[in-house]
């Protein structure tokens, strides 16, 4: 068979929405969003705003001309079908904007955006009218969290019966969808379709983190989905996910309310992939090498690594069922992947509270000649006695813990003199798999 391998198309979404200089909201948060999603993200921005996570200090509107002119721009060299609005401060961008999505017949997803999160007013009075009469009426879908739909309605949402009258009350102003966000309820998003008049609630829980254009990242990412063909029910839970992850990997960035980061989970999913590809590596060093093999306990040895900013155990690759000495070599009996060591990540756990860069570990066996090995090699050596560990804790978080106390920093070398039905051991650390794995190798040559 000839030919060209098939091209998958990526979906052209449109942002039309204000700056955010300070980088966490607005056309900032939307094109990171798209990027993430997968999706080519165009922009037309309608105001430039000198913001930071404290607030909006000043706002610059663009001449409706401008806004106007960015969107013909995109539209007419690029093939969009779906775009969202976020900032539209006046009644003059918000008419112009209208004409525009008339003009090239766009699916819009509009965000009402009212106020920034760290505070400060986005949309001037006289411009709701202009918002709601001319604009809604040419949208798919709109986004208000309960306040911004309080005010869309006029009245009070403070809970989900508040929700359901006033997304009907919305809807009754031409827009076919409306998904009221829980961000200020309980966490759950009620979305209405006045097409089948019907409910569907989307769960969520709160979690930690900045939310600094967590609104303009759940918009932006309804676009994205919709523009690749799902239906609203399931782009509203994919966002719904997307933003809650964004959230938690949040990083603090100012003295006010941190960013979002909708690139979080993408960059986090790449650290796994170097997290797993690096312990493999790992692994076929000391396999590679029969000299290791002299340095296996008896009840194997395991070697992992975890990512950056590692929460849990799930964060930690390893060997699933351990190392262990086969023809005089070693031999994982297990692949690799994450969450497979309790014993070696609550080592490295310990090690990235006091230093972050040291995120590997691998476990050998104890005796004299290993440690007069470590010392000749001037690695830095510690130890706990396990018959003193509590037992309401990890053994290991604690005895990593106790001995990096006490040298003052982390050690390249941690062991311990084991107890009645423990194994005495000696746990080498570093900055990456390799290193380490590395480390027991020539750790075993020296003894051979």
């Amino acid at each position: 068979m000839t030919g060209k391998p098939p091209v998958l198309k990526t979906p052209i979404v449109m942002t039309i929405a204000g700056s955010d200089s300070g980088g966490g909201a607005g056309i900032a948060a939307d094109l990171k969003t798209f990027a993430a999603l997968g999706v080519h993200g165009t922009c037309a921005i309608t105001s430039v705003t000198a913001q930071n996570t404290t607030g909006v200090l000043k706002a610059f509107d663009l001449a409706p001309e401008a806004v106007a002119s960015q969107i013909e721009a995109i539209c007419t060299d690029m093939d969009i079908k779906w775009a969202k609005t976020g900032m539209l401060a006046s009644s003059e961008i918000v008419k112009e904007v209208a004409k525009q999505v008339k003009k090239y017949r766009l699916s819009l997803v509009l965000d009402p955006v009212m106020a920034a999160e760290a505070g400060g007013d986005l949309l001037r009075k006289e411009a709701l009218s202009v918002l709601t009469e001319e604009l809604l009426p040419l949208c798919k879908v709109t986004t208000p969290n309960a306040s911004e739909a309080g005010t869309l309605a006029g009245i009070p949402v403070k809970s989900h019966e508040d929700a359901k009258l006033a997304a009907r009350k919305i809807a009754d102003l031409g827009v076919e969808a409306v998904i009221i966000t829980g961000g200020h309820i309980d966490a759950t998003d009620l979305l209405y379709e006045s097409g089948t008049d019907s409910f569907t609630r989307v769960p969520g829980t709160f979690v930690k983190g900045g939310t600094h254009g967590s609104g303009c990242t759940y918009s932006a990412s309804i676009a994205a989905c919709l523009a690749y063909g799902d239906n609203l029910e399931t782009a509203a839970k994919k966002a719904k996910l997307f933003v809650e992850q964004a959230i938690v990997r949040s990083v603090p960035v100012g003295q006010g309310v941190g960013p979002v980061n909708p690139l979080g989970k993408t960059l986090e999913d790449k650290e796994r992939y170097l997290a797993l590809r690096e312990v493999k590596e790992a692994v076929s060093i000391l396999a590679d090498n029969p000299e290791f093999a002299e340095l296996i306990p008896e009840v194997g040895c395991n070697i992992g690594m975890a990512i950056p900013s590692a929460r849990t155990y799930e964060d930690i690759a390893a060997v699933e069922g351990r190392i262990v000495k086969y023809g005089g070599r070693g031999k994982p009996v297990g692949c690799v992947s994450f969450g497979a060591s309790r014993y070696v990540a609550s080592v490295i756990f310990a090690a990235l509270r006091e230093k972050p860069d040291i995120r590997a570990a691998i476990n050998v066996k104890y005796s004299e000649e290993i440690l007069e090995a470590c010392k000749e090699m001037e690695l830095g050596i510690s130890s706990f006695d396990r018959a003193k560990e509590p037992g309401d804790i990890s053994a290991m978080d604690w005895g990593t813990s106790e001995a990096i106390r006490e040298y003052g920093g982390v050690p390249e070398v941690i062991y311990d003199k084991g107890k009645v039905g423990k194994e005495p051991m000696v746990r080498l650390l570093g900055k990456d798999a390799s290193e380490v794995a590395k480390l027991a190798v020539e750790l075993a040559r020296r003894i051979e």
